[in-house]
């Protein structure tokens, strides 16, 4: 005979089973009923989402047709979106390359340009080939355009006379000092290089205003030299300026090196007029100090 207390504890596992089987059916039935009206709702929902969206369409909307109606127009807009992104680039990327254009015409136009092949006949390696009185014509004529011949500078007889007049003075002395006979700048640097300077050969003087060519000499030193006024004193071809550049390379010391220097092995004598009188006051004293050579006498011996 099992005990009282035995049986109670029995009884209370039977009555707890029984309350939870009955929980775990009614959870169960809710589940289920809870699945059948599930597409019902998604349904409605999705009808009144899609009114509220599209804004009058209600017989259409109501029908499976009309959401997929709404969905296409939603998808078109998504497309149009992307169209207008793809047009903002495009037109981006379009002012982009219009502006890089621009900047490359602008630095085109401020680089220096070739010299045309007109201007380069007598200039390096083109010198070769140019001969006087030849035709030339261009290496690159443009489109359209025949070739032209281009005929070369003839030297006038004039032009030709100044060239071999002026060639003539230069071979006159390695100094040539071109002045005017009435100019006191001219009269100084004339001064300085043949009176207060003992030079070899001497320098040359050409008086401009009392020569025949004078002005066209005058004109052929400027383009020569960049000089146009004078006194214009040339060593070995090449203007070392007027009478105050002279005067101050005397005051400092530097004329004698310049000439040397300028002049080369043409130049045999440059000494100040100073130095060469002490020399010449110098070389009789010292012939006075040297006791005079006896003349030595011998007798001959008898054979």
């Amino acid at each position: 005979m099992p005990s009282n207390r035995r049986v109670k504890l029995f009884a209370l596992l039977i009555v707890i089973s029984l309350v939870t089987f009955f929980f775990y059916t009614t959870s169960v039935r809710q589940a289920q009923s809870s699945d059948l009206k599930s597409p019902d709702e998604f349904y409605s929902k999705t009808v009144k989402a899609l009114k509220d969206a599209g804004g009058g369409g209600g017989g259409a909307i109501r029908s499976g047709s009309g959401a997929q109606s709404g969905l296409g127009k939603s998808m078109r807009d998504d497309d149009k979106e992307d169209l207008d992104n793809d047009d903002d680039d495009a037109g981006r990327r379009e002012r982009l390359k219009k502006a890089a254009d621009e900047a490359k015409v602008k630095a085109n136009a401020k680089a220096p340009k070739p010299d045309p092949p007109s201007s380069v006949v007598g200039k390096g390696s083109a010198q070769e080939g140019a001969v006087a009185g030849r035709k030339t014509y261009p290496i690159r004529p443009k489109d359209g355009e025949a070739q032209k011949p281009i005929e070369e500078k003839v030297e006038t007889e004039e032009e030709h006379r100044i060239e071999v007049e002026m060639n003539s003075i230069l071979k006159r002395s390695p100094i040539i000092i071109f002045s005017k006979s009435y100019c006191p700048y001219s009269k100084r640097a004339k001064h300085i290089l043949l009176e207060q300077y003992s030079i070899e050969p001497a320098p040359f003087v050409v008086e401009l205003d009392q020569h025949p060519m004078g002005a066209l000499l005058q004109a052929a030193l400027a383009q020569m030299t960049g000089r146009r006024t004078v006194p214009n004193v040339l060593i070995s071809g090449k203007s070392i300026g007027g009478g105050d550049e002279v005067s101050a390379l005397d005051s400092e010391g530097e004329l004698i090196d310049l000439v040397k220097r300028m002049g080369g092995r043409r130049m045999l004598k440059v000494e100040k007029v100073g130095k060469v009188e002490e020399k010449a006051k110098e070389e009789p004293l010292k012939d006075q100090g040297k006791e005079p050579e006896k003349q030595k006498h011998g007798l001959r011996k008898r054979q």
